[in-house]
């Protein structure tokens, strides 16, 4: 079966909110929402194919554009390829020109709508932001604390509370605190045991590469509405995330690092390689600084994420 090569668009407008479409109830997945756009032609390429679906479709032209993430999707009747960018920009005023409802939604909305299987990890791709903080070792917890209200005012959304040499007690006291700090500006993600997961309903989780071998036979450990991400190194890692129904990875290391100067570096085109047959949002790690992303976002990854580079000092 041949796979079908969608172009597809995540719309943004001046407030952040994102244009979703409503597919035809005599089309395949029909009734269901979707992030507009339209089949690539023999020998189009994508930007073309996307400014010309959009162009038919909303009665817009692109004016900034950048790839997103690619998703490989089989149904029992048809194999797609979505290849998704983020237009930030546009000319015209979007208009359901061949009858299609439209609706404007934020981030936070889009979990509300009903969309076709393959554009489950598209709507994770557009909820999440381009950097990914992970907090650094060695501070006490008021650094921490100072840290993160540092981070947050500078615009970080998304951020990872790692503390390997806190003791259990200390570190849950942390994360009390650090959640406090983030309610409402940017979605905080804990590392711990499962166990711990009932105590901290508002957190994400992270997941270690060990707890990821040892957990991902037993699918996803709580529902989708929690986000769950998981630290991969290897093609290995990727395919038990997959397994596993987590929203997004961080992939590292893609260069020499001086907090593991012993493990050895992906490499840009290995990673490029690696997330080619990967479907969810990856953070690339390891050696990159925030300068990093447009380099990131051209080999596949949603973003980068990072520790002393990203941390305020």
């Amino acid at each position: 079966m041949k796979r079908i090569h969608v172009a597809a668009a995540v719309i943004r407008g001046l407030d952040g909110q994102i244009l979703l479409a409503k597919r035809p109830e005599d089309k395949h997945q029909g009734g269901l929402w979707e992030f507009p756009g339209g089949k690539v032609e023999a020998g189009e390429a994508v930007q073309s194919a996307l400014a010309r679906e959009l162009e038919e479709e909303l009665g817009i032209r692109p004016s900034a554009a950048r790839p997103l993430i690619q998703v490989r999707h089989d149904y029992p009747d048809k194999q797609v390829l979505l290849d998704v960018w983020e237009v930030s920009a546009f000319t015209g005023e979007p208009h359901g020109a061949e009858g299609q409802p439209l609706a404007w939604v934020s981030p936070r909305q889009l979990g509300d709508y009903e969309f076709p299987a393959a554009n489950r990890p598209i709507v994770a791709a557009a909820r999440l932001p381009e950097r990914y903080l992970i907090t650094p070792e060695g501070l006490s917890g008021p650094e921490l604390l100072r840290g993160i209200q540092a981070a947050l005012k500078s615009g970080i959304r998304l951020l990872q509370l790692r503390a390997p040499a806190m003791f259990d007690a200390q570190y849950r006291d942390i994360a009390v605190d650090a959640l406090g700090l983030c309610a409402g500006k940017a979605q905080l993600m804990l590392k711990g045991p499962l166990e711990w997961l009932g105590d901290f309903p508002a957190a994400g989780w992270h997941l270690t590469a060990q707890q990821l071998r040892e957990l991902s036979a037993g699918g996803r450990p709580f529902p989708s509405q929690r986000w769950l991400a998981a630290s991969c190194h290897s093609a290995k890692e990727l395919e038990l995330a997959t397994q596993m129904g987590v929203d997004f990875i961080t992939l590292s290391p893609v260069q020499p690092t001086q907090t593991h100067p012993d493990a050895q570096p992906l490499g840009w085109a290995q990673v490029a390689e690696l997330l080619q047959g990967f479907n969810q949002p990856a953070y690339l790690l390891g050696g990159v600084t925030p300068a990093d992303v447009e380099h990131a976002w051209q080999v596949g990854a949603q973003g980068v994420a990072g520790i002393r580079a990203f941390w305020p000092e």
